[in-house]
């Protein structure tokens, strides 16, 4: 059952159009011009208008106006006078559809049901946009948190290559999320390749695609990250672990925003933002020959430090209250408390494991733990597990 409102300064089709729609089992609503209409839909939410056209005072095109300012709710165009001119105008102005008066009750019908499954998925898509900034969300308030925050949104807007650094846990894939939620291409694609985790043999085509027959088990062509990328944000991460040979064609592509799949000759051009991030000491790696200086040149031209733990314990009961959070609602249970004691016994640990460390024996605590989690728990659940 939906919930309906009908805008229109004809009560003969008010009427008609609430007795098919009561029928239907939706629940309608009736405002006789476009100020009533106004006032209902910022006084309720619907989920969906039908709204007249042609109406004195305040015509449907200047309600249609009015409602985009404050509602999402998808709007049908009615009208006795329709041509295309005006349809093709109300679709620009954002209505979901248009129908000619008098209505074909099968295609008012459909047309309802179709605007109230889009109004679903775009509530749906919400949502879950919503869970992802929450999991990518950068927690703490600390002096470190709050410049390498300014840093983030100073740098987003470019195009500027970032070589994120630190030790493992302490969030480089968040600052490489935000950089890229920041930036203006959101709405294109973020890969993320784990350079430590992929086989030095096989990560020339995991970056750059292959084409059929190039290798062995090379039995269709593939596309890679960088073609996957193109238009967003492409993010290395442990490029410290990538063989010689594959950073030599990252340089490449770098260099010419050009790549060639692997066993191929033609080249394909790329538009994408590379972010790398590392736990290992680069400069270091470049002197022990297993990295390429020139290629370090390119990957860094800002390079951000993302602090340990221990380095930031004031953001500690920050974190472990919003993990608590996105840990009972994952988990469906009970949102648990905990005392000031346990916080500031927390605050004591060295982190080794960083903040991932730190989630995942909030995530113990949660399952081991009563309605409260004390400073006895730590001692007990906690402590003796600490390195």
């Amino acid at each position: 059952m939906a919930k309906i409102l009908v805008i229109d300064d004809e009560s003969s089709i008010r009427r008609t159009l609430k007795e098919i729609l009561e029928f239907e089992k939706h629940e309608v609503e009736l405002a006789a011009n476009g100020m009533d209409g106004l006032e209902l839909a910022k006084a309720s939410v619907y989920d969906v208008i039908l709204l007249d056209i042609k109406m004195p005072e305040m015509d449907g095109m200047e309600v249609l106006d009015a409602l985009q300012t404050f509602s999402d709710c998808p709007v049908i165009m009615i009208s006795g006078h329709g041509t295309i001119e005006t349809a093709v105008e109300a679709i620009k102005k954002g209505a979901y559809d248009f129908i000619v008066k008098p209505p074909d009750l099968n295609r008012l019908l459909i047309t309802i049901r179709n605007a109230i499954d889009k109004k679903e998925l775009v509530n749906q898509t919400k949502t879950l946009k919503k869970e992802i900034e929450r999991k990518y969300e950068i927690v703490g308030n600390s002096p470190f948190m709050q410049q390498l925050k300014e840093m983030i949104s100073r740098i987003s807007p470019t195009n500027a290559r970032v070589l994120i650094t630190g030790e493992n846990g302490t969030g480089k894939e968040l600052v490489a999320r935000q950089i890229h939620e920041q930036s203006q291409r959101q709405k294109s694609p973020f890969i993320e390749v784990n350079c430590a985790a992929i086989p030095s043999e096989l990560i020339e085509s995991q970056l750059f695609g292959h084409e059929k027959g190039s290798f062995t088990s090379a039995i269709k062509q593939r596309r890679g990250d960088f073609e996957l990328a193109h238009g967003g944000t492409l993010f290395l991460d442990e490029i410290g672990d990538m063989s010689l040979s594959a950073q030599a064609k990252v340089l490449r592509a770098l260099q010419e925003n050009k790549i060639t799949r692997v066993g191929g000759e033609k080249e394909i051009a790329v538009d994408v933002r590379v972010l790398a991030a590392s736990n290992k000491n680069l400069a270091e790696e470049i002197k022990k020959g297993n990295f390429r200086e020139d290629l370090y040149h390119r990957v860094s031209v800002i390079v951000i430090q993302v602090p340990p733990l221990r380095e930031r314990l004031d953001d500690i009961p920050l974190l472990v209250q919003h993990f608590i959070s996105e840990l009972s609602l994952m988990q469906g249970k009970p949102h648990k408390s905990i005392t000031e004691d346990a916080l500031k016994m927390l605050q004591t640990f060295r982190w080794t494991g960083n903040v991932r460390e730190l989630h995942n024996v909030v995530e113990r605590l949660l399952i081991l733990c009563d309605k409260e989690i004390t400073a006895k728990d730590i001692e007990t659940f906690v402590k003796p597990l600490m390195l």
